[in-house]
């Protein structure tokens, strides 16, 4: 028995949309115990989200 793989007519060219089209996402961030949209914060709280620093810790050796 021979079972062919489907193949998609569009599968060769990547979608593209137009910003138009795009959905916008929303960015959720924790404040003092709760979440809350970035989007509800005052323009000062926004500049302070975006200066955020990240940072990760390293594992230690009993982790790994």
């Amino acid at each position: 028995m021979n079972i062919a793989t489907p193949t998609l007519p569009f599968a060769a060219a990547p979608a593209i949309l137009l910003d138009s089209e795009r959905q916008p996402c929303e960015i959720w961030t924790r404040v003092m115990g709760y979440h809350r949209p970035l989007s509800s914060f005052n323009i000062g709280k926004q500049g302070e989200f975006h200066e955020r620093t990240y940072f990760r810790e390293p594992q230690t050796a009993a982790a790994r």
